[in-house]
């Protein structure tokens, strides 16, 4: 009934940020092709629940097809690309109705965010995806996201809005990725088809065999199927038919777990220590480097110079006074950029590039120290701001 980052359903009410993912078998009334509102009440119940909590919620949702394509009076066969283009998007103001109509009458304000696979794969397109997320979070809004069918390029399948909830969870580094859709989880083989299939409750590593488990989907409103959900992120799921899914899963109801054994934070520190060629460098004083030390984020106040050529999104080293190494990270600005609001206060970043860009040169989420324990004894006080 679910599935994520985590070892049990314990996971679920440990996580500080959470992405679900609702499939088209769940959401649409398969004869009246409507929104199954009934359920849906359900589950944005269990939402509220966990923003209560004090946990951030992400919602992926598929739909806006299945509930455009029989207002469209396409109610049988594969769909063109076209066709499956047009039903998104008379389907999507239906699916984006539905869930302001449920949130708002609770007070929560819900945001609807349209992407596509490339957001996540094109830097650019990612930083600027991944800033509007935390923007929304940070304000206390419900992002509900789904694929951009309508300027879709290829083949639109249904699946792929499982890939783009692993996308979304590794991009906002949650916690615990849960794909609600109509199977209780994964099978050893086709339930349907073989009474001896047994349910796996866990799986810690995707081998050969766990990938021959996965079958085709079997609902007419959705195409990704288990094998879809392993493929998306190796992290499959989960949720049956029954109301207040995510209740259930903490109550213990029957779902497949995969486990990470890398927190999203750990193995995004790691990928950023990873860079064989970071793409430029900056060097920063003292007193940044201290900061760094302390883990918090390096302020352009901190840096006395660039190296190289580098863009927003690249990761870049950072040099002590000395030339040392001592930390990598993303970097929020372009060298040039950088070069002109470097030694400069947060505060004069909008008057000085003629935009208000982030706070930070390197945000402390984004930084990762090397050799901590030599750059330690290089801390000295920090020198007084300027007047």
């Amino acid at each position: 009934m679910a599935a994520g980052f985590g070892f049990s359903a314990a996971s679920l009410a440990q996580a500080r940020r959470i992405v679900v993912k609702v499939g088209s078998a769940l959401l649409v009334d398969a004869e009246s092709a409507r929104v199954n509102r009934g359920w849906l009440e359900t589950l944005v119940e269990d939402l509220l629940r966990l923003r209560k909590r004090g946990q951030r919620v992400i919602l992926v949702s598929s739909g806006a097809i299945a509930l455009g394509r029989r207002r469209l009076g396409l109610k049988h066969g594969t769909l063109r690309l076209e066709e499956s283009q047009a039903a998104a998007a008379v389907g999507q103001i239906r699916l984006a109705h539905a869930y302001k109509e449920l949130l708002e009458s609770n007070d929560v304000t819900v945001a609807q965010v349209l992407l596509t696979l490339e957001d996540s794969e094109r830097r650019r397109r990612y930083l600027n995806a991944r800033a509007t997320l935390e923007s929304l979070l940070e304000l206390g809004a419900l992002p509900v996201i789904n694929e951009n069918d309508t300027v879709a390029t290829a083949e639109i399948r249904y699946g792929d809005n499982d890939r783009l909830a692993a996308r979304v969870a590794q991009m906002t580094g949650a916690d615990c990725l849960v794909l609600l859709s109509d199977v209780a989880g994964l099978y050893s083989a086709d339930p349907n088809r073989d009474p001896r299939a047994r349910l796996v409750p866990e799986v810690r590593q995707i081998t050969p065999e766990i990938e021959a488990m996965a079958g085709r989907s079997a609902s007419g409103l959705g195409s990704g199927g288990m094998a879809a959900k392993i493929a998306a992120a190796r992290i499959a799921l989960a949720a049956g038919a029954p109301r207040h899914p995510l209740r259930r899963i903490e109550e213990g109801a029957e779902c497949t777990w995969f486990v990470s054994t890398a927190t999203p934070a750990a193995a995004r520190k790691q990928w950023i220590a990873g860079t064989l060629r970071p793409a430029g460098a900056i060097t920063i004083d003292a007193g940044a480097l201290r900061a760094l030390l302390e883990g918090r984020s390096l302020l352009p106040a901190g840096v006395t110079g660039t190296r190289g050529r580098f863009d927003r999104g690249d990761t870049v080293s950072v040099l002590a006074a000395d030339g040392v190494e001592v930390a990598r990270g993303i970097i929020a600005y372009s060298d040039g950029d950088a070069a002109r609001i470097m030694g400069r206060k947060s505060s004069e970043i909008a008057e000085i590039l003629g935009f208000r860009g982030r706070d930070e040169m390197i945000h402390r989420d984004d930084l990762v120290l090397l050799r901590q324990e030599s750059t330690a004894a290089a801390v000295v006080p920090a020198p007084q701001p300027a007047p």
